[in-house]
């Protein structure tokens, strides 16, 4: 067998052995319906929140481009989980935007998103909630 049928098949069992462990976190750490409710009552704002903290040039170049390929991560219409799987379908989206999301505030500061958020107080407070951000 060639060695690049070999480099292959492993790419696609490794990929396979993430995938794997990514859904079992997930099913783990499975959040509760309120969160989930809650997250998806901000997606709108959260959304729009994005788009405005990766266009802002005044934020370092390395959290523009996290936020941009999370915009296409949520852009592309498969995910890691599928949508039809009751709660974990849309749960990993959930939680990948809360870990670029956190990551993005740790370097951009809380300011910048909440200069850009474009939805109420409230809902500020809960994202702050659903993100551990203070």
């Amino acid at each position: 067998m060639a060695w690049w049928w070999q480099a292959l098949i492993g790419l696609a069992v490794g990929l396979l052995v993430i995938w794997a462990a990514l859904l079992v976190a997930l099913m783990v750490a499975k959040p509760g319906t309120a969160q989930l409710k809650e997250a998806l009552r901000l997606l709108p704002d959260l959304l729009r929140l994005l788009k405005r903290l990766a266009g802002d040039r005044t934020l370092p170049r390395g959290v523009r481009i996290r936020l941009g390929l999370l915009l296409a991560y949520l852009a592309v219409p498969f995910d890691v989980v599928p949508d039809f799987i009751p709660v974990l379908g849309y749960a990993d989206d959930a939680i990948i935007v809360t870990l670029v999301l956190r990551s993005a505030v740790r370097r951009a500061g809380l300011d910048a998103v909440r200069r850009h958020w474009p939805g109420s107080d409230d809902g500020f407070a809960a994202l702050s909630r659903l993100t551990g951000l203070r």
